[in-house]
Order: structure tokens, then C-alpha cells, then sequence
């Protein structure tokens, strides 16, 4: 009687050690694929008013390479901006990106510089900034029609000086 108890604790601490160790690898695999961007708003101010949206940021070289890369879906009024300090030339792409968007690039003071809309997903073409950019938006595609977003509007974010 006391061996089927003695099989039945090991057992049991074997059942739970592989319940613990699979909780551990889960939590570890949950983490490394957590979006490590922190969530912010941002404005942009048009001429039919001030549009919010929420949007993920991407300062990493990590998180700017990953981008919106795999995603299904993205919501109307979220999106991810690309921090490219200092203002440079930019040039995205939508490699692995499986849905259009709109791309909208920043100058330093926040002005849009340009719009490159509705991109064509999974697409390896490069898509330039044509300018000095500080900053990349990334919208669900149609957005900057949607709500008359025009190069020339400015962008309201700590980001960009607003001079």
C-alpha cells in the first residue's frame, strides 16, 4: 500500500512539473511574440477637423523591420508610426504585410510630406518617401481619403517639433 502511494505522489509531482514547465514555455513564447511597441495617440489636423487615432510605436530597429508584418486585420483609427530620427530618406515595403494601407510620411516640424495610398499587399516594391521624412504612419488603406488626410496636414505628436 505505501509503494502505490509513493507511485502515485511521483506521479503526480511529474504531472505537475509538465503542467509547470508547459505554463512556462507558453508564458515565454506569449512574451517574444508580445508587440514590445508601447500605444500612443496621435492627431492630424485637416481641414475637415482633427482626426485620432491610436497607434503603436515602432522606434526599435525590431519593431520598424516587423512593422505591421502578419497581420489580418487592422481597425479603422489605429495604426503604427515609424520613429526614423533623424529625418532622412525613408523607403518601406509591404513584404509580408497581408493588407493595403495607406503609408503617410512626416517631416520633422509634422507636416505630411507625402501619401503613398492604398499600398498593394505582399509586395517587394519599394515605396520612397520622395523626401526628408522623420516619421512613417501606417493606416488601414483608404483612411486618408476617408477623412481628407492631404500632404500639407499637420501631424500633432511629441515626434515632430510643430513649428
Amino acid at each position: 500500500m505505501n509503494s502505490d502511494r509513493g507511485v502515485f505522489r511521483r506521479r503526480t509531482q511529474a504531472r505537475l512539473w509538465v503542467c509547470f514547465v508547459a505554463v512556462v514555455a507558453f508564458s515565454a513564447f506569449t512574451l517574444a511574440g508580445a508587440r514590445a511597441a508601447s500605444v500612443e495617440t496621435l492627431e492630424i489636423v485637416t481641414k475637415s477637423g482633427v482626426q485620432v487615432f491610436s497607434v503603436e510605436i515602432a522606434t526599435t530597429e525590431e519593431e520598424k523591420e516587423k512593422g505591421l508584418m502578419f497581420r489580418k486585420e487592422l481597425a479603422d483609427g489605429k495604426g503604427m508610426l515609424f520613429d526614423f530620427s533623424p529625418e532622412q530618406e525613408v523607403s518601406m515595403w509591404m513584404k509580408n504585410t497581408y493588407i493595403s494601407l495607406d503609408m503617410i510620411f512626416i517631416r520633422a516640424d509634422g507636416r505630411i510630406l507625402r501619401i503613398a495610398e492604398n499600398t498593394e499587399p505582399l509586395s517587394t516594391r519599394i515605396i520612397p518617401s520622395r523626401g526628408l521624412a522623420k516619421g512613417v504612419l501606417e493606416v488601414i488603406a483608404g483612411t486618408a481619403k476617408k477623412y481628407g488626410i492631404e500632404p500639407g496636414d499637420r501631424v500633432a505628436y511629441p515626434l515632430f517639433d510643430g513649428r
